[in-house]
Order: structure tokens, then sequence, then C-alpha cells
């Protein structure tokens, strides 16, 4: 068989002083998609960055196809997994194409230029996200929503086998936020591509994950299958407020009590 996409053996997280995730074995496959959740300042993001390899584990190993991501190459690391954060610096101005582009880097040499392929690539990306025709248009002048969705398709031109997402659904309204995870569903289940996501909503996390891995804040974590994992229990203990479960053909909400 062959090695998880992602494994971490005895994780341990910390913020300053606090331990947020204590001893964590986790393991994903490809095709796999987890979902984080918990509450604001549990840890969620710092958990994802350290999967990134941009924050040192207090403790315990990130692996990656079975090699400690520690030890490899950045570039090499960077050819196997992306990752999108919350927030997006731009202090120089490009194009939409010339910044999906970027994504393409981690396959060019030192003093290779893109070629026509990966203009291809990037186009077929922005097309993805419904950015076509927009390709040289400042990225200054784009909407948050705009802005989140080309740094959607600057992760995709990087065509890791995995990616790491950090509320990808920021300031996507309704519509683009299903087309999102529609499309990484559609890239774990075509291109096995594994996918771990932090989401604020666990009726989303269950219809579009495989598992689930909640974070209480204090070290604690639970995972395992959505259906296990995602349930009014566990989450009103999770979010400190009672919800209700619904469940409708398969799927699964849940409002406030």
């Amino acid at each position: 068989m062959s090695a998880p996409l992602i494994e971490t053996r005895a994780l341990r997280v910390s913020i300053g002083e606090r331990t947020v995730i204590d001893r964590l074995d986790l393991s994903l496959a490809a095709g796999e998609r987890l979902a984080i959740l918990g509450r604001n300042g549990a840890g969620k993001s710092t958990l994802l960055s350290t999967l990134a390899g941009l924050r040192q584990p207090a403790g315990g190993a990130v692996l990656l196809d079975g090699e400690d991501a520690h030890l490899m190459p950045p570039r090499e690391t960077a050819l196997r997994r992306a990752w999108l954060g919350q927030f997006h610096n731009d202090p120089f101005g490009s194009t939409v194409l010339e910044t999906v582009l970027t994504g393409r880097h981690p396959h060019l040499g030192r003093w290779d230029w893109e070629t026509p392929n990966d203009a291809k690539l990037a186009c077929s990306a922005l097309a993805a996200v419904g950015l076509d025709g927009m390709e040289k248009r400042q990225i200054h002048t784009l909407s948050g929503g705009e802005r989140q969705r080309l740094a959607i398709a600057t992760l995709l031109v990087q065509a890791a086998p995995l990616y790491l997402l950090d509320e990808p659904l920021s300031h996507l309204d309704l519509n683009h936020q299903m087309a999102v995870l529609e499309l990484f569903a559609a890239t774990a289940r075509d291109c096995g591509a594994g996918v771990i996501m932090v989401l604020h909503d666990p009726a989303l996390a269950h219809r579009f994950c495989d598992r689930a891995l909640l974070i209480q804040g204090d070290g604690q974590t639970q995972c395992g299958t959505v259906d296990e994992i995602l349930t009014a229990p566990r989450l009103s203990e999770l979010y400190g407020y009672q919800l209700r479960q619904i469940d409708d053909a398969g799927r699964r909400c849940f409002i406030p009590e």
C-alpha cells in the first residue's frame, strides 16, 4: 500500500504557552477530504499552517508520502502540498494571469520562464473558478470574493496531490461557496487529491467531506467519519451552544436551539 499523502505522529502544536493540539496521530489518503472545525482561536489555522510547513511543531512530526517534511527541500514539498491562507497580501501590482502563473513556479527551473502550456493550465484554472476573461485585470481592482477565487485558481495550477485550505469559503457568496466545494470534491474524486479544509459550517463539512477533526483548543481532538463525529451532542459541546440536528435525504444540518 502507498503511504498516506500526509501523516502526523504525536503532533503537538502550541500558541505561546498554550498547547492547542496534543499528540495528534492523523493520516490522509489519496482522494480523502477532511474538515477541521472548532471555535475561534481554538488553533485550526495554526494546525493547518503547521501541516503546511509554515510553523514548526512543538513536538512530533509531519510526514509527506512517508518522509519527514522538515527534512525535505522546499521545492519538493511545494510539489506535494499546496496551501491556501486566510489572507492575501498584494504589495505589488500584477495582472490576474501573472498572479495565477505563480502557482506553476515549483514546476520550473530556477531560470525558466512559464511556457505556453503553463499559460493554458492557468487559463483553465481561471475558468474553473469563473474568472475567465479577466486575465488582464489588475489584482488591486478585484473584489474580495474575486481575489479569493484567484487564490484558489493559483492553487489549482500548482497541481499538488494535497490541498490545505484555510477557510476557502471566505468572502464568497452562496453560489461560489458551493462551486468551490464541488470543485475540490471533483478534484479528490477524479484526480485522487487529498483535501484538508477549515470550515465553519458543519452541514457543509458533512456534505463535502469524508472525515472531520474537531479541535477543542485545549489539546484535545476528536476525529472520525462525518457521520460519527458531526452530531448535535458533539457539536453542541464543541461550540458551547445547543444545536439541533436535522437529517434529510442523507444530508445533515444543524440549527441553534
